[in-house]
C-alpha cells in the first residue's frame, strides 16, 4: 500500500513539472529500500497535561518488542515534527518520559483531541516508527468572561419571550472540562436559555419572561454564572445590568449578514480588512449606530481593531498563516436607543511563501575512515511550514562528490558515502545540503557539513631515490656525517612517522655495524671509524624506512659508499732493494753506446689515481752527465759514450715522487761498475770492502774473484742437480740461472695492480760468479713457481735479458680490496705482506 501511494505521489509531482535529476535515477531502488526500512507500525500513546518533568509515558522497549539494551545499541532517538523535544528517551531502561510540563491549552488551544506527532529513529538497521501522543486535558482553568460587567438596554415594550444573546465565557479547557452550562441569579423577569453554534460551542441567551415596566423598575442587576464539566466543576461570573428604556422600536440592520474577505499574511499593520455598515430607520439618538466586536476572543481583539463610527476593520498585528489561517469575527451595531444587530465577518488568510524550508538533523557523523564501504553520515528531516506549492520541497547536494542523498519516509533523507574514500587524494569534504521550495519566489535553505576522512595506514614510506651513492675520503674522523637518506609517507599522523634502520648486509663478511650507523629519526648516515682506501674501496648496504602504523609498512633503498683515495702512501722501491744485506751492482761495458739501458728502477704506490702516478729523476750521481733517468718509467740509460777517464765505480741516487697533493717521495741508490768486458773480474763496491780495494791491486783481485766464481759455479751445478731431482714436477721448460745462495742476493718482485702498473708483475735478477770474477748471465726468460706459505698464492719469475727488465703478467688472481704486496726471499729480508684484515704471510723463493 505504501509503495502504491509513493508511486502515485511521484507521478503527480512529475505531472506538475517537478524533476529530481539525481534521485530519479535510482527511484525504484530507493523506494524499495525505503519501504523495507520503514516497515513499522503506527504507535499511539497518551499523557496527562501538567504532569511533572520525567513522568512515565510508556516503556518503549517492551512496546516495540525489543530486547533489553537494544535501544541503546541501535542509537534510538526521538524526533519531533516541530523540532521541540517534548519527550525524553532513557535508552538504558527503555522508558519514554516527559521532558517538560505539557500545557494542553498552550499546545493545541481549544482543539480537541490534542495530538503531538513525532518519530522514533533506530540504526543498524535504520528504522522509523511514527507515533501520536495525545495530551489529555485536566480541569485546570475556570471559565472567564471577557467583560466582568455587561449592560443591556431593553425597551419597556419588549415582548415576552424575547431572547437577548449574551457574551459567552472563555474556558481554555476542552471537551468535558469546557463550559457546559450557564445560570442566572433568581429573578422574576428573566431566565437563561442555552444555545449552540455551528462550531460546537454553547452560548447563553437571556429570555424575557415578564414584560418590563420602566416606571415600576427602571434597572435590574443579575449575575450570570458559567459552569464547566470538570470534577469538581469550576465557574465564572459576570454581572448583567438591565436598563429599561423608553420605546425604540427599530434596531439597526446590517447590509450583509455575512462579510467574506481575504488578507495576505504579508499584509502590513493598518491594512484595511473590510468595512461593515448598518442602518437604523429611527431618528435622532435612536438612529446613531456604533460598531464594536461582539463575543470576540482575545486573539481577535489583539489582531484586529474596528472604528466604532465607520465600521472599518484594520489589521492591528501581523498575520501568520501557519498559526491561524482564518478568522470569524462577530460585529455588533448598536443604535442610541440600545437596539443592536449582529453580523459576521469571515477573514481568510492567504498563504505567501514567507517560510524557508527547515532541516532537522537526527544523527550526524563528521568523520569516516578511508577505504570504508558505504557509510551513513547523517539522517535528517526537511520541513516547510508553508502550504500548497509553497510547502513542496526539493532536496539535493552538489554534484561531483562521492556521496549519495537517499530519500526515506516522512521527508527523511539519508546522507551516505558512495563508496570507499581515499584520504591521500582528498582529506576533507564540504557538503552543502540545499533545500528549495516551489513557491514564488523560491526560498532555499543550505546546510553545510564538513566530513573529515580519517587516515588508514595504506601507504608504505617511499624513498626519494631508489639508490644513493656517497663519497667518503679515507682517513676520515670517526662519527663523520657522510650523507642522508630520506623517505616520505603519504599517510598522516603516526602513520606518516618514518623510522630508518640499517638492514642486514647481503655479504656476511662485511662488518656493517662497525662501519656505518644511521639516525633513526632523520636518516643521517655516519661513518663510525676511519676508512682506509687501500683496505676497502667501496661497500654497499640497504637502508629500511618503516612507518609507525598498525600494521607497519616499510620500504628499502640501496646505499653505495665509495671511499676516495688520499695521498697517504709514499712510493715504495721494489728494485733495487734498499735494505738488502749486500748491495746490488749494475755492470756497464765501456763500449756501451749512448742510451744504453743500465737498469730500471721499479717502484709502486699503495694509493690510486693521480696519487699513484710516479715520476723519476736523478737526484745525485758520482759524475754528472754520464747517466740519465727516464722520468716516466725509471729506466737508467747512459747519456754519452764512456771513456777511459771515467771512474770505474759510480753511485746514483734516484728520486721517486708521486703526483699527490702534497707529493710523497722515496729514493733508490744504484751502484754502477764500468767494465771493459763481461770477463773482467768483479770489483767490490767501496762501501762493501773499502780496505781491500785500497790494499790489493787489480790483478790480485781478479785472481781471487775468478777462483771464487769457479768454486761457486761447481757448487751451483751440484745444487742444481739436487734440486732438479727433488722438484722435477715444478721444473720449468726453459733454462734457469743458478745462483749460489748467499753469494749474490736474488731479488723477487711482485707488483700489484694497485700502484702504477695496471696488473701484477714479478721480477727476478740472477747473477753468477765465482772466485775472482763477476758476470751477468743474460738468459732467455724463464718461469719458475714461487712456493708461498700463504694459501693458494702463486707468482711468476722472469729473468733479465739484454740488460732490460722483462715483465709478464702474474697468473695469480688479483685480490679485491687488498693493498700492494712486496715479495722478498725468506731469510734474507724481513718483509711481510700487508693485507687489510688478514694475518702476515711470508713467501719463500726457490733459486736454480
Amino acid at each position: 500500500m505504501r509503495l502504491r501511494l509513493t508511486l502515485r505521489k511521484e507521478a503527480a509531482m512529475e505531472a506538475r513539472g517537478f524533476s529530481f535529476p539525481r534521485q530519479r535515477q535510482v527511484l525504484f531502488l530507493f523506494l524499495f529500500w525505503g519501504v523495507s526500512l520503514a516497515g513499522s507500525g503506527f504507535r499511539r500513546y497518551s499523557v496527562t497535561e501538567e504532569t511533572d518533568r520525567g513522568s512515565f509515558v510508556v516503556n518503549l522497549a517492551k512496546d516495540l518488542g525489543l530486547a533489553e539494551g537494544e535501544l541503546a545499541a541501535r542509537g534510538t532517538r526521538v524526533v519531533s515534527d516541530d523540532n521541540k523535544q517534548y519527550l525524553l528517551l532513557d535508552s538504558h531502561t527503555g522508558n519514554l518520559l516527559t521532558n517538560e510540563k505539557l500545557d494542553r491549552e498552550k499546545l493545541c488551544g481549544p482543539k480537541e483531541p490534542c495530538m503531538l506527532y513525532f518519530q522514533i529513529l533506530m540504526d543498524d538497521p535504520f528504522r522509523i516508527y511514527r507515533v501520536e501522543l495525545r495530551v489529555r486535558d485536566i480541569n485546570d482553568h475556570s471559565p472567564v468572561f471577557q467583560d466582568k460587567e455587561t449592560v443591556l438596554k431593553i425597551s419597556e415594550n419588549t415582548a415576552e419571550g424575547t431572547a437577548f444573546r449574551l457574551e459567552r465565557a472563555q474556558d481554555p479547557d476542552g471537551g468535558p472540562n469546557g463550559i457546559q452550562n450557564y445560570t442566572i441569579s433568581p429573578n422574576s423577569f428573566f431566565h437563561v436559555k442555552i444555545g449552540g453554534s455551528d462550531e460546537g460551542m454553547i452560548y447563553p441567551e437571556l429570555v424575557l419572561d415578564k414584560a418590563l415596566d420602566r416606571e415600576e423598575q427602571g434597572e435590574l442587576s443579575l449575575t450570570l454564572t458559567a459552569l464547566d464539566g470538570g470534577s469538581p466543576p469550576r465557574s465564572g461570573t459576570s454581572t448583567i445590568g438591565i436598563v429599561v428604556l423608553d420605546v425604540n422600536d427599530n434596531a439597526p440592520q446590517f447590509a450583509q449578514a455575512l462579510y467574506e474577505t481575504q488578507a495576505p499574511e504579508s499584509s502590513p499593520i493598518g491594512f484595511l480588512i473590510v468595512k461593515v455598515s448598518a442602518e437604523d430607520i429611527d431618528s435622532g439618538v435612536n438612529a446613531e449606530v456604533s460598531y464594536s466586536f461582539f463575543d470576540a476572543s482575545e486573539n481577535i481583539r489583539t489582531t484586529f481593531q474596528i472604528n466604532p463610527f465607520s465600521g472599518e476593520i484594520f489589521l492591528r498585528e501581523l498575520l501568520d498563516y501557519e498559526l491561524v489561517n482564518s478568522y470569524k469575527i462577530n460585529i455588533q451595531a448598536m443604535d442610541g436607543g440600545g437596539l443592536s444587530a449582529i453580523c459576521r465577518v469571515l477573514v481568510e488568510v492567504l498563504d505567501t511563501n514567507d517560510n524557508a524550508p527547515e532541516l532537522i538533523i537526527s544523527s550526524l557523523s563528521n568523520s569516516v575512515a578511508e577505504n570504508s564501504p558505504e557509510t551513513v553520515l547523517a539522517v535528517f528531516k526537511i520541513n516547510d511550514r508553508d502550504s500548497g506549492e509553497n510547502g513542496k520541497m526539493v532536496c539535493y547536494i552538489q554534484e561531483n562528490l562521492p556521496f549519495l542523498l537517499k530519500p526515506s519516509v516522512e521527508n527523511f533523507y539519508i546522507l551516505m558515502t558512495e563508496g570507499a574514500l581515499d584520504r591521500e587524494s582528498r582529506a576533507e569534504y564540504n557538503i552543502t545540503i540545499t533545500i528549495t521550495d516551489l513557491g514564488t519566489p523560491r526560498l532555499k535553505t543550505e546546510h553545510n557539513i564538513t566530513v573529515l576522512v580519517s587516515d588508514v595506514n595504506d601507504n608504505a614510506p617511499a624513498f626519494i631515490q631508489t639508490s644513493y651513492t656517497l663519497f667518503v675520503r679515507e682517513n676520515n674522523s670517526p662519527a663523520l656525517h657522510i650523507g642522508s637518506v630520506s623517505a616520505t609517507d603519504r599517510d598522516s599522523g603516526t602513520n606518516a612517522q618514518v623510522t630508518y634502520s640499517l638492514l642486514p648486509p647481503q655479504d656476511p663478511h662485511l662488518p656493517l655495524p662497525s662501519l656505518v650507523s644511521i639516525n633513526a629519526d632523520n636518516g643521517h648516515l655516519f661513518a663510525l671509524r676511519s676508512l682506509d682506501y687501500e683496505a676497502l674501496q667501496a661497500f654497499e648496504f640497504r637502508v629500511g624506512a618503516t612507518d609507525r602504523g598498525s600494521p607497519a609498512l616499510s620500504s628499502e633503498a640501496l646505499v653505495r659508499v665509495l671511499v676516495l683515495d688520499a695521498n697517504d702512501n709514499s712510493p715504495f722501491v721494489l728494485y733495487p732493494l734498499q735494505n738488502g744485506s749486500a748491495p746490488c751492482t749494475e755492470l756497464v761495458p765501456r763500449a756501451a753506446e749512448p742510451g744504453y739501458l743500465v737498469t730500471k728502477v721499479v717502484a709502486v704506490d699503495g694509493d690510486s689515481g693521480q696519487n699513484a702516478w710516479l715520476s723519476y729523476q736523478l737526484l745525485k750521481a758520482t759524475e754528472l752527465g754520464l747517466f740519465g733517468v727516464w722520468a716516466h718509467n725509471g729506466e737508467v740509460h747512459t747519456a754519452r759514450l764512456l771513456s777511459e777517464r771515467d771512474a770505474v765505480k759510480h753511485r746514483l741516487v734516484v728520486l721517486v715522487k708521486d703526483n699527490g697533493e702534497p707529493p710523497r717521495s722515496a729514493t733508490a741508490t744504484l751502484h754502477v761498475l764500468l767494465v771493459d768486458g763481461f770477463s773482467q773480474p768483479y770489483l767490490p763496491l767501496p762501501e762493501a770492502a773499502p780496505a781491500q780495494a785500497q790494499a790489493d791491486s787489480l790483478t790480485v783481485y781478479l785472481v781471487v774473484a775468478l777462483a771464487s766464481v769457479s768454486s761457486l759455479f761447481l757448487l751451483s751445478v751440484l745444487l742444481f742437480v739436487a734440486v732438479r731431482l727433488c722438484r722435477r714436477s715444478r721444473a720449468a721448460s726453459v733454462g734457469r740461472c743458478s745462483v749460489p745462495e748467499g753469494t749474490f742476493p736474488g731479488h723477487l718482485v711482485d707488483v700489484s695492480g694497485a700502484g702504477t702498473l695496471s696488473q701484477s708483475y714479478q721480477y727476478e735478477v740472477c747473477l753468477t760468479g765465482g772466485p775472482g770474477t763477476s758476470e751477468f748471465k743474460f738468459l732467455k726468460p724463464i718461469i719458475s713457481d714461487i712456493q708461498t706459505q700463504g694459501p693458494g698464492r702463486k707468482g711468476r719469475v722472469v729473468a733479465l735479458q739484454d740488460k732490460k727488465v722483462q715483465t709478464r703478467t702474474s697468473a695469480a688472481a688479483p685480490l679485491t680490496g687488498k693493498s700492494s704486496r712486496t715479495w722478498k726471499p725468506t731469510g734474507s729480508l724481513d718483509a711481510k705482506e700487508k693485507t687489510a684484515g688478514s694475518s702476515e704471510e711470508d713467501y719463500s723463493l726457490q733459486y736454480f
